[in-house]
């Protein structure tokens, strides 16, 4: 979507973010819940990490995946702030930065700092 106002503004992360986390989160999820299913040779040298961690590290995988989790609901309220702060009022573009930015996290948080709006008056 591209920038129409100011309160509906509403970007959306890179094609290549979008891939990267993606596939991190998808295997950190697979690692730590199932990891008798991953096919560690497939994966190549990201196998090959992924297999040391859950051999060496696994506390470290499992309770890090709920650390993760945390991070981006975290990064999901932050986003409700700055779109209040930002004057983004619309309830559904306000959905579309709390998804994205709990999917895509740092990424797509970056790109709502990184908005300045028009002069208009903050909301408080």
């Amino acid at each position: 979507m591209a920038e129409s106002d100011g309160c509906s503004y509403f970007r959306r992360t890179g094609p290549f973010w979008m891939v990267i986390v993606s596939i991190y989160i998808i295997l950190h999820t697979w690692t730590a819940f199932w990891p008798q299913d991953v096919p560690y040779g497939l994966l190549g040298p990201l196998g090959a990490l992924a297999k040391y961690f859950v051999d060496y590290h696994y506390p470290a995988l499992y309770y890090g995946w709920f650390l993760m989790f945390v991070i981006h609901v975290c990064e999901v309220l932050f986003a409700l702030k700055l779109c209040s702060d930002k004057g983004i009022d619309s309830t559904s573009t306000r959905l579309l930065w709390v998804a994205q930015t709990f999917l895509f996290g740092l990424t797509s948080l970056c790109l709502l700092i990184k908005y300045k709006p028009d002069g208009r008056p903050k909301r408080q």
